[in-house]
C-alpha cells in the first residue's frame, strides 16, 4: 500500500481495568459488604508493569501507611457507627485514598475487621497496662484512678479512641468468627490485668477474679448506657456514671 494510501492510524486510548460500564454515579446504595463481595475484585486489581510485574508508583513503605491508614478510619468509623453501617467509599474518603485501592491491603470486609479489631484490643491491654503502671510508679490506687477514669464524661466522649472492650461490644457476636475469637481473647487478657490490681484481702484466685469481672462488668454496662443517653437525656447520662462510680468506690473501699 502506497503512503498515499495508508488509512491514518487511529489515536491511542489508554486502558483502565475499571468495568466501562457501570457508573458510579448511578448505582443504588450498598453496603460495604455488598461493594466488596458481589462485584468482581479484579477491576480494583493494581496496575502492573509488564516488564518488572511490581506495582508502579506505590514503594512498600508507602504501602503500609495506606494499610495503616484504612485501619485507623475503619476503627473510628467502626465505633462510631458499626461495622455493618460503614460503606466502602466512605470508609476509604475517611483514609484519604481511592475506593480501589481498598483490594491492594485486603481481601474483603471481614479480613478488615479482623485487623482493626486485632489492633484496637491489642492498643486497649496496652494502655490499661500503662495506665496501671504509672498508678503504681507514683504511689496511687490503680483501681481508684481506673474506675474514675472509665467513668469519666471524657471517656464517654471519646468513643473512637475509648476501651475496646465497650467500644465493640454491640458489634462483637455479629462478627466473623475470628474477629469474634480475638475480641474475646483480647477481653480476657483485659481482665487478668485488672484482676491483678482487685484487692484479695481473704480471698482466693478464683475468687478474686469472680470480684473483678464483677466490678468491670458494672463500669462497661454503665459507660455503654451513659452512652446510649448521652444526647437524648444528658443528666440522665451523668447520673448514671455518677452512680455506677459512687457504688465502685464504695465496694472496694477506695469511697
Amino acid at each position: 500500500m502506497s503512503a498515499s494510501t495508508r488509512q491514518p492510524m487511529r489515536p491511542y486510548r489508554a486502558r483502565h481495568n475499571v468495568n466501562q460500564h457501570c457508573f458510579y454515579a448511578v448505582m443504588p446504595a450498598m453496603s460495604m459488604t455488598t461493594d466488596i463481595e458481589i462485584f468482581n475484585q479484579a477491576r480494583y486489581s493494581p496496575r502492573r508493569s509488564w516488564a518488572w510485574g511490581k506495582t508502579v508508583g506505590v514503594s512498600k513503605q508507602k504501602a503500609a501507611e495506606n494499610r495503616e491508614a484504612i485501619i485507623a478510619a475503619a476503627e473510628g468509623l467502626f465505633r462510631e457507627r458499626g461495622v455493618d453501617a460503614v460503606g466502602l467509599v466512605e470508609l476509604m474518603s475517611a483514609a484519604g485514598l481511592t475506593r480501589g485501592g481498598f483490594y491492594n491491603h485486603f481481601v474483603s470486609k471481614d479480613a478488615l475487621v479482623d485487623a482493626v479489631v486485632a489492633k484496637a484490643m491489642a492498643d486497649g491491654f496496652g494502655n490499661l497496662d500503662e495506665a496501671i503502671t504509672a498508678s503504681q510508679a507514683h504511689g496511687s490506687d490503680p483501681l481508684t484512678e481506673q474506675i474514675d477514669w472509665y467513668l469519666s464524661p471524657e471517656h464517654r466522649a471519646d468513643i473512637e479512641h475509648g476501651c475496646p472492650n465497650t467500644g465493640f461490644a454491640g458489634d462483637a457476636r455479629r462478627l466473623d468468627p475470628a474477629s469474634r475469637a480475638r475480641y474475646a481473647k483480647g477481653l480476657a487478657a483485659n481482665l487478668d490485668r485488672f484482676t491483678q490490681i482487685v484487692q484479695a484481702v481473704g480471698l482466693d484466685g478464683g475468687e478474686r477474679r469472680a470480684r473483678a469481672i464483677a466490678l468491670f462488668s458494672e463500669m462497661a454496662g454503665a459507660l455503654l448506657l451513659s452512652r446510649a443517653v448521652a444526647d437524648a437525656d444528658p443528666a440522665l447520662s451523668d447520673e448514671i456514671l455518677r452512680s455506677a462510680r459512687a457504688d465502685l468506690r464504695s465496694r472496694t473501699g477506695t469511697a
